[in-house]
């Protein structure tokens, strides 16, 4: 991430994006990073978005996380709405920093997802060998009421 003079920093000698201590996510060409959210207790998945420099930014200043809307076009913070805000207890990044993890704690209803599940992911696929054509979804943790995130 660029400093307040909007300087990147740079891999001191002999170092490379996997051994380095610096902190230096790669967003891709649109701008943004991948990030994943899973629950501090139980390490259940909650799940998936996309952040910005800007999210980014304000998720390590606030400890609450902020993500980019791709279909609005906009900053958000998980739960400005709903009351369900992502605490974060800790940051990590993968092995070549272009992807976000969050651990956090949900506070609120303690849901995650807009519709009201805990989870993002609350629909597993079901398949038969050899049948991808006539896969399906199967509730696993339905939504219990309609939210905004």
């Amino acid at each position: 991430m660029t400093d307040e003079n909007n300087t990147p920093p740079v891999l001191g000698a002999g170092e490379t994006i996997e051994t380095t201590r610096a902190f230096l996510p790669r967003f891709g060409a649109d701008g943004l990073i991948p990030a994943i959210v899973t629950d501090a207790t139980s390490g259940e998945v909650l799940m998936f978005a996309h952040m910005n420099e800007e999210a980014l930014r304000k998720t390590l200043d606030t400890s609450v996380a902020h993500f980019w809307s791709r279909s609005r076009g906009k900053l958000w913070m998980k739960g400005e709405e709903s009351g369900n805000r992502l605490r974060v207890r800790e940051i990590r990044t993968d092995c070549d920093q272009d992807v976000i993890w969050l651990t956090v704690d949900i506070e609120g209803e303690g849901v995650a997802c807009h519709t009201g599940a805990r989870s993002c992911f609350y629909r597993r696929i079901t398949i038969a060998p050899g049948a991808s054509a006539s896969a399906s979804l199967e509730n696993v943790a339905p939504p219990q009421r309609s939210r905004s995130g």
